[in-house]
């Protein structure tokens, strides 16, 4: 498996190591940050788990037609691929374990099959079930799901401590 790198506020020295890179920052600064690393992110995966939520948590601060993941994408230089990624995932889930007896599922985007074979084995990996939910079009469906979990946060659920998943009837 590639070596794991976490691009995030406190550590945006040098050039990612990893094969596998996660973006952790803000939506707002995430396309910025990408370009700023340019050809030094050649060859790497971006698992990108943002999601692009207006201030008010009504909508998307992407343009219509877009997602997060599309607008990061466009921002990297030729040659990198993003996964959209754990952004339907509360990041203190998984540390939870199993629900169920059942690992959590993460559903996965992108355009690049061996990006996303690579995504998903680092998932799994973690004890996790990738979920392949298609191409980068399909990004903004996610970014609705994590809108909708914040909605459950505001309105019904009231806590961070659930994730959404499917269950296969067969």
């Amino acid at each position: 498996m590639s070596s794991i790198s976490i691009i995030g506020l406190g550590n945006m020295a040098g050039a990612p190591a990893g094969g596998i890179v996660v973006l952790a920052v803000p939506y707002a600064g995430a396309a910025a940050v990408v370009s700023d690393y340019g050809d030094a992110l050649h060859g790497k995966v971006i698992i990108d788990i943002t999601n692009p939520v207006a201030p008010d948590l009504q909508g998307f601060v992407t343009p219509d037609g877009s997602s997060g993941a599309q607008e990061i994408s466009k921002a990297a230089s030729a040659g990198t691929h993003v996964v959209k990624a754990f952004n339907t995932l509360f990041s203190h889930v998984p540390a939870a374990g199993p629900a169920e007896g059942r690992p959590l599922d993460v559903f996965i985007v992108g355009d690049d099959a061996q990006a996303k074979a690579r995504v998903s084995a680092f998932i799994e990996n973690l004890g996790l079930r990738p979920l392949d939910t298609g191409e980068p079009a399909m990004a903004r469906p996610r970014e609705n799901v994590g809108l909708l979990e914040l909605g459950l946060i505001t309105h019904s659920v009231k806590h961070t401590d659930f994730s959404l998943g499917i269950t296969v009837l067969s």
